[in-house]
This record gives structure tokens, sequence and C-alpha cells, in this order.
């Protein structure tokens, strides 16, 4: 980290850590200067997408029908990020049956995002966002990951040596955070903000800056890029900003990598608030709409899947089926009979008329037992956001 980019920085200060090197610790947030006016166009566009999305949330009968399907969705984008890839199959089969070992270590990884999602909106009802539930998330997203990708760190634990970015040495690091002591003290005065009541600032401007604040400070050894996107969905549920977690940045993140690094360097490095917030709330008014785009093609998908079945005249059986193909959209003869309690020739027989009604098709047909997936379903979760 070449030192003399930070030492006139408005947001931080740097201390001596580990080699001779230098490090950058955040001031406390908020920043003192903050220009809410040229804000205001980005911030209303956003929080407008954000509220018709919430207003989408209230009228599910189901709410699982689209929040399964995106959280898969956040999974495998904020995975990519940190160059974690899977497939769309490997990561299905391994939602449907988590004892299969037919998975690659990449799946897994990907999988414990989707674990960590769900334990942090199981918890935040009653665990305020704080050091503690980062840890849990942490404990959850390197559950068995193998060495290299970061389970030679303890899950949950805080990191106890410097870290840093962009490079295998810190010699040539990009960015060097704090080292551990400082570290723990930036988090504290995080919680502090996050829970500070009658902050003069927006919802989505005080998630800009703690987004910011989390990456900066960097307080686990791996893992914090996934970790600090995990705040955003969670933060927006436990402030009732958003009815139900539809929400998600990374594929928007991911799109815009260069520049979303770029601008919470420079937000360190000048104090380039303004750019970074903008950025952000670009970001979720994108993210916004494209999951109401989603939301409103998966629910016709729906209602046409249970036209077909009522047309056809099938048992109610077939409904149940269709539901849980939101949810995951894969599935094998064994699985429908183990989750309707039929048996095995009454779930073969339903999963035909699915096929015959076009509603699922076959798999590999190597594989045994016989996949069978929902494709509707996976291209309308899986198209690429605008």
């Amino acid at each position: 980290m070449n030192a003399d980019d930070f030492k006139n920085s408005p947001s931080g200060r740097l201390v001596p850590t580990i080699h001779g090197r230098m490090a950058f610790v955040p001031h406390p947030l908020p920043p003192p200067h903050i220009d809410l006016a040229r804000l205001a166009a980005p911030l209303a566009n956003a929080a407008l997408a954000l509220g018709e999305l919430s207003g989408i949330g209230r009228t599910l009968p189901n709410p699982n029908l689209l929040i399964r399907p995106f959280s898969r969705v956040e999974a495998v984008a904020s995975s990519k990020i940190e160059g974690t890839v899977t497939s769309a199959p490997e990561l299905l089969m391994l939602e449907l049956s988590p004892s299969t070992q037919h998975v690659s270590a990449d799946t897994r990884e990907v999988h414990n995002y989707i674990l960590a999602l769900q334990r942090g909106l199981n918890l935040v009802p009653s665990l305020p966002l704080s050091k503690r539930l980062f840890r849990e998330l942490h404990e959850v997203l390197l559950d068995g990951v193998s060495a290299d990708r970061g389970a030679r760190f303890a899950p949950g634990q805080f990191k106890t040596d410097q870290n840093w970015i962009g490079s295998r040495t810190i010699e040539n690091a990009r960015f060097v955070p704090p080292p551990p002591d400082d570290s723990m003290t930036a988090l504290d005065e995080l919680e502090k903000f996050i829970h500070r009541k009658n902050e003069d600032l927006p919802l989505l401007v005080k998630l800009a800056l703690i987004h910011y604040q989390f990456e900066t400070i960097h307080p686990f050894p791996d893992g914090n890029g996934r970790v600090g996107r995990l705040i955003v969905p969670l933060m927006l549920c436990e402030q009732k900003a958003l009815s139900q977690p539809l929400l998600y940045l990374s594929a928007y993140l991911e799109k815009h990598y260069d520049t979303y690094i770029d601008l919470m360097y420079d937000v360190s490095r000048s104090g380039s608030w303004d750019n970074w917030i903008a950025f952000f709330l670009t970001g979720v008014e994108t993210a916004a709409r494209n999951a109401i785009t989603k939301s409103h093609a998966l629910q016709d998908s729906h209602r046409d899947f249970m036209g077909r079945i009522r047309t056809a005249r099938t048992s109610a059986l077939l409904a149940m089926t269709i539901d849980s193909l939101f949810e995951i959209p894969a599935t094998t003869v064994p699985h429908v009979s183990r989750e309707l309690k039929i048996s095995y020739n009454a779930a073969k027989n339903n999963l035909k008329r699915l096929l015959d009604l076009g509603i699922i098709g076959e798999g590999d047909k190597d594989r045994r037992p016989l996949w069978f997936y929902a494709r509707e379903i996976m291209r309308i979760t899986n198209a690429p956001d605008s």
C-alpha cells in the first residue's frame, strides 16, 4: 500500500504494522460532510424501487417462492466475486441432498452462503446487527471450507494477525486494513453507529456507510466481502425497510466490480463519500428493479403452472410439488416420495405428469436417481440483471 496516498486522508489515519508497513484505520462514522442534496435523486429512485419491491413481498401468499430463488442467485454472485464458482445443477443437488458427496468444494462454499443468509434472517429478530451476529455469519460461511479458501483460520473468529488486500505479500498490497487491536476498536465504533438512534441520515445512505466501513475494517482473516454483503439484506429486514429478504446487491457489484473496489478505495484515500454513496444507491435501485421484474415473471410462471394442472385435472399433490420447485427447481422421485409421504410409484407418476405438461425436464439420463429440473424457473432466476 502506498502510504503517501492516505497520509492526508479525511477518512482515517495511518498506523504502523508488520514488516515496517503502514495500515489504514477508518475514522468512526458518520463522516462530517455528506452532500445529501446531490444524493437526493439517486436516493429517491432507490427508495421508490425498494418500496415497490417491499410491497410485492407483503402480498406474497408464500414468500419462499421468491426468497429461495433470490437467495440462491445472491449466493452464486457474492461467491463469484471471491473467485468461487459453481454450476446451478450442482448447487441444486446439494440443496436437495445436503449429505451428497458428489459436489465440488466450491459448491459447498456457495451453499454455505445460503445457509449463512438463512441463519442471519433467523437471528435478526432477536439478535441485532453486532459483532456476535457477524461471527455467527462467518462461522457458517467457512464451515468445512478447504484450507486454501480460508478454513486454516477459525470460522467465526476475528483476525489475530495483520491481513491485507490485493497481493500475496504485504509489501505489494493495494490496501492494508487495521491491525487486529485497531480493528476491534473500529468494529466497536461501527456497532455503536449501526444502533445509534435519531441519526439524521436516510437508512440507505447509512447502509452505504456501514458497508464501506465493514469492508475497510476487514475484521476477519477471510470472508469479509461475503459477510459485508450479507449485512445489506439483513439490515433492510431488521429495519423493516423490506417486508421480505428480496433485495441483493452482489450481482450488481460483481458486474461493476472494478468501480465497486475503486470507489471504496477513493473514500479511504480522499474522502470521496458522495461518489461511493451514489454508486451504492444506484445499485439498490438496479437490484430492486431487477428483483421486481423477476418477481412478476416467477409469479406469472406459478399461475401458468397451476393453470396447466387444473386443466389436466390432476391431484392436489402436484400443486405441492410445483410450490417446492419454486423453492428448489430440481427434484427426484425419491425426494418427492419422502417430501409428500407417498409411495415411490406414486411419486414417479406425479413427476411424469409434470414432465408431460412441460413443467419439468429430465436431466442427465446416466445419473441415478434421475434428476428433473424446472428449467423455466431456472431461466428466470438466473437471467442476467440489466
